[in-house]
């Protein structure tokens, strides 16, 4: 059972700050523009031997126009359905508001314990001005600054008492489940894909590019597959990186990718293949992740007898030469093929573990290379003697042969290939490495 915190108050009282001090780490996006964390994060953390994870709810506005606002406000109700304590945080600088008010008569209809942590305490004359916020009526209220710390150690024994005993959650102790990345540009479908997945409207998802700005990771367990789902913040040109918030992004999305087993690079039916696709691609090729091309928004495209056919073959062509991969075309919108999509990520990830004996490696492959021996090198015959599998997380060869550096590149090649076509590897980049014997 995890023990869940939800940070809930008004924009800009600190909530971001909050979380980062609370988990060690800057995981949120900060920046002083009203309303900047679009959806909540989660963090782990632990205190006096209890786990726990914070939620970094989105800013909370009530009756207003703007639609993240709007949205933002369902998310706060979602983090209070979910959380075991709520952190609600206020601002001694602009004293109580209307809107503290109408957080706090939502929070007494909660059964939850509420902790009041009056923010932005950091000075003899700000500790007197917080007395006020005792009138809201929350017996457990404790004065603090996240940005200076003062205060935070406190009311982490707080939370930590509300806390039953044995919520300490080591990565340990379960076997890790298969991460799974969702890539691509802004406004190809991500969030909406992992909305279709999970049946619920785990983030905001409107129709302005660039609406999810952080990762945020989401157990599925549905149909008898069980993963971590990673939905990254859309990876946007270097050019478009004006604000510093789309930096953050792109750094957080990379990080995605870096922690991913296996990445759904989705592309926009539309448009096609872009530049910004094939660096996200090589990317994830460099990282040695599986890789899934999801062509989502199918359904706007006019179709004949052979288009999808047609589409494979053009994309396969741009992807050379790693095009051993699986491309489905979907709609999420329709639900269309997607949990097709979830079983195809999964025989992906199964690929990139796969371990293969080396009794057998070195029959198939030394039969290969004796049909077609690698070229001699200045006269030298190249012999290749031995092949092993090494122990990586993604599938990597070492070949031993008498004049490794004279291997040719498109010997490298023939040998991925020949492994490719022996063995499933289908949506993994493969290491092949020829060593002295």
């Amino acid at each position: 059972m995890s023990n869940i915190i939800a940070i809930v108050g008004r924009p800009n009282v600190g909530k971001s700050t909050l979380f980062n001090r609370l988990i060690g780490e800057r995981k949120a996006i900060i920046d002083d523009i009203s309303g900047v964390t679009r959806d909540r994060i989660y963090g782990y953390s632990d205190w006096n031997g209890k786990g726990f994870t914070v939620v970094d709810t989105g800013g909370f506005v009530k009756n207003s126009d703007d639609i993240f606002e709007a949205a933002i406000r369902d998310q706060v109700q979602i983090a209070l359905d979910e959380a075991t304590v709520i952190l609600f945080v206020v601002d001694v600088t602009t004293g109580i508001t209307d809107l503290d008010e109408e957080v706090t008569r939502l929070l007494r209809k909660s059964k939850k314990p509420v902790i009041c942590a009056v923010n932005k305490v950091d000075n003899s004359q700000r500790n007197i001005m917080a007395n006020e916020f005792w009138s809201l009526g929350f017996e457990n209220t404790l004065f603090i600054s996240s940005i200076a710390g003062s205060g935070t150690g406190e009311l982490l024994d707080m939370i930590a008492d509300f806390l039953p005993e044995d919520a300490k959650e080591t990565e340990d102790d379960e076997p890790r489940l298969p991460r799974i990345a969702i890539v691509g540009q802004p406004n190809v479908g991500k969030s909406s894909l992992t909305n279709a997945l999970l049946g619920e409207d785990r983030n905001i998802v409107t129709d302005i590019p660039g609406t999810t700005r952080d990762a945020i990771y989401t157990h599925y367990n549905k149909f008898g597959h069980e993963f971590h789902l990673i939905d990254t913040a859309g990876i946007r040109k270097k050019a478009k990186v004006h604000e510093d918030l789309e930096f953050y992004s792109v750094i957080r999305a990379v990080k995605a990718l870096e922690e991913a087993d296996v990445c759904v690079l989705m592309i926009d039916a539309v448009t096609g293949i872009e530049a910004q696709d094939m660096t996200i691609f090589s990317m994830i090729l460099r990282k040695k992740k599986g890789v899934v091309l999801l062509v989502n928004k199918w359904d706007l495209v006019e179709k004949d007898t052979n288009t999808a056919k047609e589409y494979e073959a053009e994309l396969k062509r741009k992807l050379a030469p790693f095009n051993d991969i699986p491309i489905l075309f979907t709609s999420v919108l329709e639900k269309q093929r997607i949990f097709k999509a979830v079983e195809t990520i999964m025989e992906v990830y199964k690929n990139r573990s796969t371990k293969i004996t080396t009794s057998k490696l070195n029959d198939i492959m030394l039969e290969a290379i004796e049909k077609v021996p690698p070229p001699s090198h200045r006269g030298k015959d190249i012999k290749i003697k031995y092949i092993t599998q090494l122990p990586l997380s993604y599938p990597a060869f070492a070949f031993f042969c008498n004049h490794p550096k004279h291997v040719k590149p498109s010997y490298k090649n023939f040998i991925e290939n020949q492994l490719r076509k022996n063995f499933n590897f289908s949506g993994v980049p493969i290491s092949i490495v020829f060593k002295d014997k």
